[in-house]
């Protein structure tokens, strides 16, 4: 399955994360995205587009700089789309599983005198904070 399971499209269901441009096709036959990003450059147009859907104003420099940036990008995950990982078991990290983290053991608390030593403030065997409210 390609990445995240959403590649292949069946019954002419359509992602909303899909440029509307792309929509027909996707109606029409049955395709991987891959094949569409593989040879898709972003236009001004779609920059500005995701822009407004993820609510960013940008300057028309900053739109020109991301479309470039965005086509690399696409065109990358293309590329690595190419790649033959047929042999190679699913997996989330290529490190061992393991924690950092001590396992939980009970152990006494500190003595309550020992908690309010510190304590600038101490009425009734509790913390003296100033009022918050007036």
């Amino acid at each position: 399955m390609d990445i995240v399971g959403v590649t292949s499209f069946f019954y002419g269901r359509f992602p909303n994360w899909i440029h509307p441009r792309l929509y027909q096709q996707a109606r029409s036959s049955l395709f991987s995205i891959w094949d569409i990003i593989a040879a898709m450059k972003l236009t001004l147009a779609e920059v500005e587009h995701i822009a407004h859907l993820a609510r960013l104003e940008l300057t028309q420099q900053e739109i020109e700089h991301y479309c470039q940036q965005l086509s690399a990008i696409l065109e990358y995950a293309a590329r690595l789309q190419m790649l033959d990982t047929s042999g190679i078991p699913p997996t989330f990290s290529v490190l061992p599983a393991r924690s950092v983290l001590r396992a939980d053991q009970p152990r006494a608390g500190l003595p309550l005198e020992e908690v309010l030593g510190n304590a600038p403030l101490t009425e009734e065997r509790q913390f003296r904070v100033p009022p918050v409210l007036e």
